[in-house]
């Protein structure tokens, strides 16, 4: 297990809660969003400001972090690659062990650990946005995304059409149709 960075942005110290159970604080602060905080179509911005409230509660076990987050959103819409812009708020809380697991244990993997009383919510925070983004983010629920044969926006030309397609089957007899018409010349 790696040592934190106590000048981490997500990085919290809990020193002053004391190991008895019953301390709380409070924090309220704005940190950069780390790098990929999001999906591949839609997430925030490196360095972009999140807004972070938590709750820090010393209990029997260790420090139980209760708190939310507030980011702006970029990305773009899955159907017409036009920008979006949007806003997430999540909440989330979890308990950070004073003592690990050992490590055989089947969870030990899953739990998050007090490292020399400092806590990173920066994993919990990640998974709690990225689970609130939506799988397909669009525009607008209505969005008619692109022309399937040409990309054209179907959005800016909502009468746009082709020609109906030549069955393949009957491609052959297409062309017979064209050296008769030019027969007739």
């Amino acid at each position: 297990m790696s040592s934190l960075d106590p000048r981490a942005p997500f990085v919290l110290d809990t020193r002053d809660l004391g190991r008895r159970a019953g301390g709380q604080r409070e924090i309220t602060r704005t940190v950069p969003a780390p790098a990929d905080l999001g999906i591949e179509v839609l997430g925030v911005p490196e360095g972009a400001p999140v807004d972070l409230d938590v709750r820090l509660e010393a209990v029997m076990e260790g420090v139980l972090v209760t708190g939310s987050a507030h980011a702006e959103l970029a990305g773009e819409c899955v159907r017409c690659l036009d920008p979006i812009r949007d806003e997430v708020d999540v909440a989330f809380q979890e308990l950070y062990l004073y003592d690990a697991p050992e490590a055989g244990d089947d969870d030990a993997d899953e739990v998050s650990v007090v490292q020399d009383d400092l806590i990173d919510l920066e994993p919990v925070i990640r998974d709690a946005l990225v689970l609130e983004l939506p799988f397909q983010p669009l525009c607008s629920d209505d969005c008619p995304g692109l022309c399937p044969e040409c990309g054209a926006s179907l959005k800016e030309d909502p009468g746009h059409s082709h020609e109906a397609p030549i069955d393949p089957r009957w491609a052959g007899l297409a062309s017979l149709r064209g050296d008769a018409a030019e027969g007739e010349d």
